[in-house]
Order: structure tokens, then sequence, then C-alpha cells
């Protein structure tokens, strides 16, 4: 079985494929809140939930906000082509741009640059420098030309930008995944910890993880913050290999992970794990080995985006991913039980049933572990353990089910959560079958724990299925 998750961004190549892409092994839908709008989310919502419940599954929602990011307004035809050693000047206004400049989403843009500041557009695919910056307007000079689109990212040295963490499109965005019930909240261009903070204080009472977006260099540099605040970060390479020299990405990247890992807490990578697919059928053996070294790292998720979003082969795309996922978990040495060091975060008791699970598993050969879980954290301690078998989580709630979905190893089976360890065998089991991760003969390891004010209980057993 696979223990690495699958995330893929819903766009119009999705439309009427939903169901196709759950079936692919699709574990998380994300939205993207810089593009759409929110009747066609609604749409989009309504067809994954449907999609998983007509499959037995639970596939969570992830709501990908805007953030402070700058971007090119409306370009002619939707697009430049920018000539190196041209001019292009980034306006304050709110018209149409060509090839001689166009205008931002942040007005004080002008006020954010120097001589000399390099500006890159699209993810790097044109290089400009400014010239000066008089009257609200910034001129700039083409070092390197290509084309842009309407809407591309414009990349300025994050620790001048004086956007807010939260812009008012953020807020918008904000409003709209908590009416549409989201498990999950992707916060872009995180700068500190207490951007995290001050989104979690937006949310108010929602039931919502919180995914930290590690995409600047300020954010690299405060991770450990960042992950203490977060229930989830994302290495999102695309604005990462913006911000800091590209060559030195891959190894942050495997920086980045290791603390997250380290600190048990989820961690997905993002941006052009198998960009090819979205012209062609097939990704190329780079991007196989970039997927398959995101498995070796330890990552909890991998990330589709343009792939699944507007790519001509959405699904296969999803195939692929699941497939190369598969292999590279095929070819790993199962970890130790126990790996990691002990949570300070959580009772000693709780430590110890989790890893004693995930150990008894791999010395039973168990074809899996099961708990029953009203909160999420005992299937997450077993699951930050990285066992080498899934952990199925049965839930009582949708809320709790569906943040479970980004954590690697873990699935969330929806149904009663008795109260009564007899009746919870009986459920157990059932989730088991319905996971469809052992059958009937074969050994499963079963945690039934439970905390009652400051005592802590739990039963590990090890069971023949039926």
């Amino acid at each position: 079985m696979r223990l690495t998750k699958l995330v893929c961004t819903l766009g119009p190549a999705t439309v009427g494929r939903v169901g196709e892409l759950v079936e692919a092994g699709m574990d998380v839908a994300r939205l993207n809140f810089s593009h759409g709008t929110d009747e066609e989310r609604r749409r989009a919502v309504a067809d994954v939930r449907r999609a998983a419940r007509e499959r037995d599954r639970v596939v969570g929602i992830l709501a990908d906000l805007p953030g402070p990011k700058v971007r090119l307004g409306t370009l002619q035809n939707g697009v430049a082509e920018l000539a190196t050693g041209a001019r292009f000047v980034l306006r304050r206004d709110n018209g149409v741009g060509d090839a001689s400049g166009a205008p931002t989403t942040h007005p004080g843009l002008a006020d954010d640059l120097r001589r000399g500041d390099p500006v890159l557009v699209g993810d790097g695919a044109v290089e400009l420098r400014v010239l000066e910056a008089v009257g609200g307007d910034v001129t700039t000079e083409v070092l390197r030309g290509g084309t842009v689109r309407s809407r591309a990212g414009v990349n300025i040295p994050a620790a001048r930008l004086s956007v807010p963490a939260l812009t008012t499109e953020d807020e918008a965005a904000i409003a709209c995944a908590v009416e549409l019930d989201v498990d999950l909240v992707a916060q872009s261009f995180v700068r500190s910890a207490r951007d995290v903070r001050e989104l979690r204080a937006r949310l108010g009472a929602a039931e919502v993880a919180v995914v930290a977006k590690i995409e600047t260099a300020a954010a690299a540099n405060d991770v450990d913050g960042i992950i203490a605040e977060a229930d989830a970060i994302m290495v999102a390479r695309g604005d990462l290999g913006v911000e800091v020299p590209f060559e030195t990405v891959p190894a942050l990247q495997r920086v980045l992970v290791d603390r997250a890992v380290q600190a048990r807490t989820p961690v997905v990578i993002a941006t052009q794990m198998l960009e090819s697919m979205v012209s062609s059928p097939r990704p190329t053996r780079a991007e196989a080995s970039d997927v398959a070294n995101a498995v070796f790292e330890g990552v909890d998720a991998i990330l589709l985006s343009a792939e699944t979003a507007i790519g001509a082969f959405p699904v296969d795309a999803a195939g692929a991913a699941v497939r190369t996922v598969e292999a590279a978990e095929r070819s790993m040495a199962a970890p130790s039980a126990g790996a990691l060091p002990p949570s300070p975060a959580a009772p000693v008791e709780l430590e110890a049933i989790s890893v004693a699970a995930v150990a008894l598993a791999r010395q039973a050969g168990a074809s899996a572990i099961a708990c029953v879980t009203r909160t999420g954290s005992t299937a997450e301690r077993m699951a930050a353990a990285r066992p080498a078998v899934p952990v199925v989580a049965c839930c009582a709630h949708g809320d709790v089910a569906g943040r479970l979905t980004i954590r690697r190893g873990i699935i969330p089976i929806l149904g009663d959560v008795p109260d009564d360890p007899a009746t919870a065998g009986v459920v157990i089991e059932d989730a088991l079958r319905r996971a469809r991760v052992a059958s009937t003969g074969d050994l499963v390891v079963t945690v039934n724990a439970d905390r009652d004010r400051a005592q802590v209980t739990g039963v590990v057993e090890l069971r023949r299925l039926g």
C-alpha cells in the first residue's frame, strides 16, 4: 500500500474528471484561490465530496490562499513578449498592459524597490532590473526576455515587501473556505511564525488545519518557529527557487523536510514535480527521480499543480505520481521503530503506546495498524513513528478525518467511535476491510488509547482479522 499522499490541484482540466482523479489515487484536492471564482470552487468541492462518498473514501480539501504575492494585471490578449534590453514599466494604474508595461496588484510597489533591485516575473521566466521608481511607477530593464501572461507573479526581495501577511483577497478567500468547510488552509508567502498566528486568529473557531508554505528566504530562516505554529508545512519550490539561488534549493529542501519530520509535523513538496506532463503523457526521468527523492527524504505528501489543473493529461499525471511513489516505497528499507526522539508535547505514555504498536506491527509482519480516534492524535502519533504499513484511523467526525488525509500512512475511515473497547474491536475490523488493507486471516495491530484527565491507558493488541 502507498503511504505517501498525493495532492492534486483542481482546475479547468479536472472538470468532470474528479472521480477519475480519486480512483487514480488523489488523497487531497487543492483549490487554488489565486484563480477561478467562488462558484467554481463550490462546484469543485461538491464534485470531490460526491466522488469520495461514491468510492467510500475520505478525500481532504485544501484551500490555498493567494497570499501577499505581487502579480501583473491584465495584459492585452492575455500575453506579452518582453525583449531583452527593452524597457518595461510596472505601473500603478488599473489599465491593460502590453510589452511596454503593465499594472500590478501592489499599488505601493515603487516604495518597496530601489535602483538595481532584481525583479523576476513568471517564476523567473523573465528577469528585470530596476532603473528608477518615480511617481508610483517602476521602470525596469529587461535583462532576460521571454513570454509573460496576465496575473503572472512578480517577485521582489520579500524582506522589502510592505504587503500585510493577509491581504483583502486572503480575507475573502478565508470566508469562502470556511463556508465550504474545507479541511486545510495553505498560507502563501509566510515570512514568520507571527504570520501563522495571525491566520489562526482570523480562522477563529473553524476546525481547519493550517499549512504554512515555505517559499521565502525569511520563512526558511524561521522554519522552526513556523513548524511550531503550523499544523503542516509545504515546501513550495517555485517561488522559493526565485528567492534563493536555484542551485541551493535541493539541499534546502532536505533540511526543511528533516526539520518537519523530526518535529512530527507533516511536510508537503510542491511545484513542478511532473511539469512536463502538462503537455506530455509521460514524465521525464528526472521528474520521476524528483518524486522518488521526495519519498526517500520522508515527505508526507507530494503536490501536483499545473499538471492536473490545466494540463492535457491530469489523470495520467496522477497515475504516474502514484506509480513512482509506490516503486520508491518498495525499494526503501523499513525505518526502525522509535527512530525519532520522544515528542515533548505528548504524554510519555501515549508516545510509548505508539512506538509499541509500530514495533509490534513490524516484528509480527502485520498488514496494518488500526485505531479509533476522536481527535486524530492517536493516529498522528503512530504515523509520525514512520511505520512500514498503513494506519487505519476510525474517525467519528469528518473534520478530523479530513485533516488526517495529508499525513503520511494514515487512511481515515468515517464511522461510529464507541466507548466500549469490545465494540471498538468490531468497528476497527470493519474499517480495515473498508480500507482494503487487510483480509480475513491477516495479522493486524489494533490500538485503543484513552486519556482520562491525568491518567493515560491503552491497549495494543495483535489479532488475526476475522
